[in-house]
């Protein structure tokens, strides 16, 4: 074996090891965040902060995104229904579309881009100038004072951003559907109501509780732990976006497979 090829298969095992620790300490850190969760006192004051803060940094990104994908579901799946000969079921399978798999991602997404950067941002730059190690110094636990407070404001943040966006989104694909494309308002509602059903929007609500434990713990994970020096910092926020994308699209990939499996389909 060369030399060039065992530098390779060195910078290979490596990265493989470099990325099972990450991945046992991000789950760690889901554990600690899990325990601290019920460690009084609460942390009210910066849960509401941090709350409000990521509402206002992606209400109307999640409001703007909303109304084009909802536009552009409807239209696709009219367009495809209407060449199968099935119109009365367009309102239904766009509406499925946006609230099972559309409201929580548009919401995961915007919520792990906007808001977890800015959590990794914020994290970071207080581990760089060793405010973390001084609360630990002073026998106060950052995951409780700090990361408890920001994840569950994520997860409610995302849980009502997805509500926002199922009704955004439903919203502008009746426009697009019923004035843009002629259909029929009474057949759009009606084969809606005929096939969806509760459990499509509690999975949906699920699911966005679920990313948004993801994206806060992962930004959490890599604000506590970035480079040297604010490129350190720059370089975590980068990596805290990837991982969590990636992680939200398995995440809905599993969650969609185990529903369909469970709840059977309405009409079936």
């Amino acid at each position: 074996m060369t030399s060039a090829t065992t530098r390779g298969v060195d910078k290979v095992s490596k990265a493989g090891s470099g990325a099972l620790s990450q991945t046992g300490n991000i789950v760690q850190l889901f554990v600690d965040v899990a325990r601290q969760t019920f460690v009084r006192p609460f942390q009210w004051r910066e849960f509401i902060q941090q709350a409000w803060f990521i509402a206002s940094v992606t209400i109307l990104p999640t409001a703007l995104v909303a109304i084009p994908f909802g536009a552009i579901v409807s239209l696709q799946t009219g367009s495809l229904i209407r060449q199968l000969g099935a119109e009365s079921f367009t309102g239904a399978a766009s509406v499925l579309v946006v609230i099972q798999q559309g409201a929580p991602l548009v919401t995961s997404l915007l919520v792990a881009g906007a808001a977890g950067s800015a959590v990794t941002a914020d994290l970071g730059s207080r581990t760089i100038r060793e405010e973390i190690d001084a609360m630990q110094v002073l026998g106060i636990n950052p995951v409780q004072r700090l990361v408890v407070p920001r994840v569950l404001a994520m997860i409610l943040v995302a849980v009502l951003l997805c509500g926002l966006v199922s009704v955004v989104g439903i919203g502008g694909g009746y426009f697009f559907n019923v004035i843009v494309q002629g259909g029929t308002p009474g057949a759009y509602l009606a084969s809606f109501s005929a096939l969806a059903q509760l459990p499509d929007l509690y999975v949906a609500l699920l699911k966005a509780a679920v990313f948004g434990v993801i994206a806060g713990v992962v930004a959490a994970y890599k604000g506590l732990h970035p480079g040297g020096g604010p490129k350190g910092v720059g370089d975590a926020v980068n990596q805290g976006v990837v991982i969590t994308f990636l992680l939200l699209f398995f995440a809905n990939l599993i969650i969609t497979a185990v529903y369909l499996q469970i709840v059977p389909a309405k009409g079936s």
